[in-house]
């Protein structure tokens, strides 16, 4: 490369070629991702009774903070991870899918609570949404209804395990593409699907 010659895009990435990135060396991506999953920003999306169990996580007795969970980010767009905990109806999905949109990549969502998972209890109901998967991409699922706080704990755990392992490129692309979302409006006011009633 002569003097005044500007670099191709294929030298700034370390020889990948256009349009492709390359995939950092081994220690370098345990640095990153090792920073990345000990400083997760939690935005606690609480929609019911779950989210009296998040707070209980957080407090002296569970302490979440020591395995580098930040309880309370100040909103969507510093936040790294996005709690959704209680029942989320068909009115809520909307500002659901909203504000995971704000948040900046690589963001992550912990479905909390049977609720969040499946629709729970309500599950029937003609304006509970049957898990918010069907609006965000879900990264881990924590049963019960509602969970205790240890059961958060080794979701977030499981959160962490994940992260350790994502690739991580060169020109910013923090973790591989997500599956297609499954949000479209025919999903969010489709009819309640029963039970085959045939045994």
């Amino acid at each position: 490369m002569g003097i005044g010659d500007r670099p191709t895009p294929a030298k700034i990435d370390g020889g990948a070629p256009p349009g492709r990135s390359a995939v950092l060396p081994d220690p370098v991506k345990f640095v990153l991702n090792w920073g990345r999953r000990y400083s997760l920003w939690v935005f606690n999306f609480g929609l019911a009774c779950c989210a009296i169990e998040f707070i209980a996580t957080s407090m002296g007795r569970h302490d979440f903070i020591r395995l580098g969970v930040i309880p309370f980010a100040h909103g969507p767009r510093q936040a790294d991870l996005m709690v959704v905990s209680g029942t989320v109806t068909d009115k809520m999905a909307p500002a659901v899918k909203r504000l995971y949109e704000q948040m900046p990549e690589p963001k992550y969502v912990i479905s909390f609570g049977a609720c969040s998972n499946c629709g729970g209890p309500y599950w029937d109901s003609y304006s509970v949404t049957k898990g918010v998967d069907q609006i965000i991409p879900v990264d881990v699922y924590v049963p019960g209804c509602p969970p205790r706080p240890e059961a958060l704990l080794q979701g977030i755990l499981r959160l962490q395990d994940k992260i350790a392992g994502e690739p991580v490129s060169l020109n910013g692309g923090a973790r591989a593409a997500r599956s297609p979302e499954r949000s479209t409006a025919r999903v969010l006011t489709a009819p309640l699907v029963r039970p085959d009633s045939g045994a």
